[in-house]
């Protein structure tokens, strides 16, 4: 809806990743780097590790658009919540081995023959696997053992193991060293910098077409790094509530009060606090239940969320007229929302 109104070509901010939005940014120009050498060496594991959404599969999937799908035959894996054995008959699978009532030994000369058939055709085989921090031991070991197929001298597999920021302390354990020798390159994806993450907006909204409308403020662009803490994919769920935001308000600024009202919806659609000291969620308190405690301490009602010291009937009162405002303010804009959201699928109808 808000591509129509801004006059943009895609959808800028989608959450799958997609190669074409690639932004190389100071690390993950440096991570293509290690994955480049790693590759170079045509064995052994390569590791790349960043938090969640920070962009390890966009960045692989910029890898594999550069490669030469001649020269290389890749199988994926993204799915680890399986033990040893069925990541290893996934393992087989990905390369067109049939891996139907088989034992593993059959399996595994099946195996060693498609490898020797690829390398025949001068294709080098890699393995991809994502989440790898779900991966059991007895997992990872196989994964380790096909490393060890090798054909006149050379290796016949190379893997990419791609997961979140514990996998380094699971490979660290002593159980891992055997495969820990074998990694020839790892890297650890952060996330973008304040500026980066001006410049990551700014380059995804011009693969998409951006012509300057909406024009987006300084402050805008700083309150999606504070909410986003540089994450690439809570950069792209922020903003593309911002700009559903913008489209469905019809106006041409992107403001930080924008940036920020959107960021607010979205925790309270999304996100949930931490445990209150009782073990549940805390929540703040409503407007009708402020009125109902009177000068008592909100503690006492379990409720979490209150001005510190702020537990007299004036201080409670002060507090209740500010969240009215607020809800008033919201409820006010989402009937605004609503009605043009209306007339936009009214519109699309007498179109259609």
């Amino acid at each position: 809806m808000y591509e129509k109104y801004y006059d943009l070509t895609a959808p800028p901010f989608q959450l799958t990743p997609d190669s074409r939005f690639f932004f190389e940014s100071r690390a993950h120009a440096r991570a293509i780097a290690h994955l480049t050498f790693g590759l170079a060496q045509g064995e052994g594991f390569v590791v790349v590790t960043g938090e969640v959404g920070a962009g390890k599969t966009t960045l692989m999937e910029r890898l594999l658009s550069q490669l030469d799908r001649g020269t290389y035959a890749i199988a994926r894996i993204n799915t680890t919540q399986v033990s040893g054995d069925d990541l290893f008959r996934l393992a087989m699978a990905g390369f067109g081995v049939d891996t139907r009532d088989a034992s593993k030994s059959t399996l595994l000369l099946r195996f060693e023959e498609a490898l020797r058939e690829y390398r025949m055709t001068g294709q080098r085989c890699l393995l991809i696997v994502d989440e790898v921090q779900n991966l059991s031991l007895a997992a990872l070991e196989e994964l380790r053992m096909l490393s060890n197929i090798t054909e006149g001298g050379r290796a016949s597999l190379q893997t990419i193991l791609l997961g979140q920021p514990q996998f380094r302390r699971i490979l660290a354990s002593p159980e891992l060293d055997q495969l820990r020798q074998r990694v020839l390159a790892s890297y650890h994806l952060g996330p973008l910098t304040r500026d980066e993450t001006r410049q990551y907006i700014q380059h995804r909204l011009t693969m998409a077409g951006w012509q300057g409308n909406p024009r987006w403020h300084d402050a805008a662009f700083a309150a999606v790094f504070d909410h986003s803490g540089g994450i690439p994919r809570r950069i792209n769920r922020l903003c593309a509530r911002v700009l559903v935001y913008g489209a469905l308000e019809e106006t041409a600024d992107i403001t930080g009060e924008m940036v920020e009202t959107a960021a607010d919806e979205l925790a309270q659609d999304l996100e949930s606090g931490g445990a209150a000291p009782n073990g549940t969620s805390p929540r703040a308190a409503s407007p009708r239940e402020l009125a109902r405690l009177g000068p008592q301490p909100y503690e006492e009602a379990g409720l979490y969320g209150a001005p510190n010291g702020m537990s007299n009937g004036a201080g409670q009162l002060a507090e209740l007229r500010q969240r009215l405002d607020v809800l008033e303010a919201r409820v006010a804009r989402r009937e605004r929302v609503f009605q043009r959201l209306v007339a936009l699928l009214g519109q699309e109808g007498q179109g259609g």
